[in-house]
């Protein structure tokens, strides 16, 4: 009876320790992250709003957010004269942030948009591209501009007009610009971003020589609109394109001979109301984590822009989580980065473009507890 009496109790400490055990381990999966204002409407005086971000982790762990500050109207770039490039950072993996400052301001007339950002991690310099329009004198016409910085975001060059090295001569009156977001560096060091010629096609451009200079893929990628550019783990590029043909999913496009050709296709499983998306790497095997992961974050859904959700991918794209969702209401353009501490950080449009707002969460958050492990 004793004997029975002590089994019993034993079963029932272990039962409660357990018990305790997934509560709190459930509590960790369930916690929802906060989200953190970086650039809401009303923020600055005489801003009619903010659009366009842009996020990257700079090489020493800094976060660095940039995004478009529209004066004058929520315009695109074409009917706006008056849109800076804005920034802030931050260096506690975002809790906290600097306060807004401005990279590029032109006079009236002239307007620079779309910002995003590739980072060296051989030469620890950020890239920092954008599109310049002046709208008194050459309304319409795209140029294609860059900036670098050498210190983590503090300070920026001067900006360098690279559009006849990445645009062909004949292409000077068409609608082209340089995607928003982000680019990539390759496991070689070349640097590699995406350019949208709504007359011609996308195309990759890149750089061999760290930034030095810049050069245009001569192969069309299409259907495709704004797009981003990922490594797979064999060394194959993937672009993962809008496309604006009101079909409601996104295209996949794969190169095995760096951007020679291509192959297409309609990637259904990808819900996407025509609107800009993000997709980077978080995880690769070959640099000793436990699994290849992709991440990728946009507006699911087939129509509207709503519902922003991340989703995770561990045969380099082939298939897709069902995802998260960060936020069910309004939600556009969004931009992904891997925090110094392993956190995945976004930084998103949301309600109707009034407010940009950044969420970092863990692997274990966003999987609900299935997928702990970053090394082996």
């Amino acid at each position: 009876m004793i004997k029975n009496t002590l089994i019993l109790g034993l079963v029932l400490i272990l039962f409660s320790c357990k018990s305790k055990e997934s509560k709190n381990r459930n509590e960790v999966i369930e916690e929802k992250p906060k989200l953190v204002p970086l650039f809401n409407t009303g923020m600055q005086e005489g801003v009619s709003c903010y659009r366009i971000p842009a996020i990257v982790t700079a090489p020493n762990g800094d976060l660095v957010a940039a995004i478009d500050e529209r004066v004058p109207s929520c315009g695109d770039l074409k009917w706006s004269k008056d849109i800076n490039i804005v920034m802030r950072r931050s260096s506690d993996n975002g809790k906290t942030w600097t306060p807004i400052e401005t990279i590029i301001d032109y006079p009236e007339g002239k307007s620079a948009s779309d910002p995003s950002m590739i980072v060296d991690k051989m030469t620890d310099d950020i890239f920092l591209f954008y599109n310049f329009m002046n709208l008194d004198t050459e309304k319409d016409i795209y140029y294609l501009h860059v900036m670098k910085s050498s210190d983590n975001g503090k300070t920026w060059s001067k900006p360098e007009d690279i559009t006849s090295q990445i645009a062909k001569p004949e292409w000077h009156n068409d609608f082209k610009f340089i995607t928003s977001g982000r680019g990539i560096q390759t496991r070689t060091g070349k640097l590699l971003h995406c350019m949208v010629n709504l007359d011609s096609g996308m195309h990759l451009f890149g750089s061999d020589d760290h930034g030095k200079t810049w050069s245009l893929f001569n192969t069309p990628i299409t259907p495709a609109n704004e797009s981003k550019v990922v490594e797979l783990a064999d060394g194959s590029w993937m672009v993962n394109a809008r496309v604006n043909n009101k079909k409601g999913t996104r295209y996949i496009h794969i190169s095995t001979d760096e951007g020679k050709t291509w192959v297409t296709k309609q990637e259904t499983q990808l819900e996407d109301p025509e609107c800009n998306a993000s997709i980077i790497r978080y995880t690769l095997k070959k640099e000793g984590y436990k699994k290849n992961r992709l991440l990728f974050s946009n507006a699911k859904s087939v129509k509207g822009r709503v519902n922003m959700t991340v989703r995770i991918s561990y045969d380099e794209g082939k298939t897709w989580s069902k995802g998260k969702t960060i936020y069910t209401g309004p939600s556009a353009y969004s931009s992904l980065t891997i925090l110094k501490n392993g956190d995945i950080g976004l930084f998103f449009e949301k309600d109707d473009y009034k407010k940009n707002e950044f969420i970092s969460f863990s692997l274990n958050w966003l999987t609900d507890g299935s997928d702990n492990y970053i090394k082996l």
